[in-house]
C-alpha cells in the first residue's frame, strides 16, 4: 500500500499519544483514519509547513478529544516543551467556543481538510478584514480543532513571528482564538476580532470532506 502523506500525520498524532488521550486502542485509532485514505490519495502528498502550505490534514476533533486536554500535547519541532492554554481564556477554558455554524464542519471524530494555508499574508490585517477576503476567494477559516491538529502533525508550521489565529472558532463574541510561541512552547490564546498582530497570520483552508 502506498504511504501517504496521512500515514505520516497519523504517525505522529500516535507518537504524540493522541490515542491514549482518546481512551482508543492503536490500531482502532489508525483505522478511523481509513475512510479518508482514498480521497487523500487523490491529492498532492508534499508538505511545506515551514512556509506554512500543507495539501491536507486529517483532523481529530473534540468527539475524541477535547481542546483543552489534547493542547498539552503540542511541541514546538525544536522545543520539548508541552503546550499551554492561555489563562486569557478564563475560568472556563476553551468550552465556550463552537465552530461557525456557517462553515458546515462534519460531524465526525476525524474528517479531511483540504488546501490549508498558514495565512502569512493576514499578519498585520485585523481578523475581521483578512476574513472577509477569505471568504471572498471560496476559502474557510480554521477552527480549533483543525488548528490543533495541523500543529500536531506538523509542528514546524509553528515558529517565531510565524504563528497563526483560528478564526473558524468562536465564543460568539470578539475574541478569536490563536496558536502562538510563548516561552518556548506552543500557547492558545485569543486576539480580539479588530486587533491585528505583526506575528499572527489567518490560517485557512479550500474545503473540508
Amino acid at each position: 500500500m502506498t504511504r501517504l502523506l496521512l500515514d505520516t500525520q497519523i504517525d505522529a498524532y500516535v507518537t504524540a499519544g493522541l490515542h491514549t488521550l482518546a481512551d482508543v486502542e492503536e490500531p482502532a485509532f489508525r483505522a478511523l483514519f481509513e475512510p479518508l485514505r482514498n480521497l487523500a490519495a487523490d491529492l498532492p502528498q508534499d508538505a511545506f509547513p515551514e512556509d506554512g502550505v500543507v495539501p491536507y490534514v486529517a483532523v481529530v476533533t473534540d468527539q475524541l478529544i477535547s481542546p483543552e486536554t489534547r493542547v498539552p500535547l503540542l511541541r514546538l519541532s525544536d522545543s520539548p516543551k508541552e503546550g499551554i492554554v492561555d489563562r486569557i481564556h478564563g475560568d472556563e477554558g476553551l468550552a465556550p467556543y463552537a465552530p461557525r455554524a456557517e462553515l458546515q464542519v462534519p460531524q465526525a471524530p476525524v474528517y479531511l481538510l483540504k488546501g490549508v494555508d498558514r495565512g502569512d499574508e493576514f499578519r498585520d490585517v485585523a481578523p475581521l478584514d483578512a476574513a472577509a477576503t477569505i471568504s471572498s476567494r471560496g476559502r474557510t477559516p480554521l477552527t480549533i480543532d483543525e488548528g490543533l491538529s495541523l500543529a500536531a502533525a506538523h509542528p514546524a508550521v509553528l515558529f517565531k513571528n510565524h504563528c497563526f489565529m483560528l478564526a473558524g472558532s468562536t465564543r460568539g463574541d470578539k475574541r478569536v482564538p490563536a496558536l502562538w510561541i510563548s516561552a518556548k512552547a506552543p500557547k492558545l490564546g485569543w486576539c480580539f476580532d479588530k486587533v491585528p498582530h505583526s506575528w499572527l497570520g489567518i490560517a485557512s483552508a479550500s474545503s473540508r470532506t
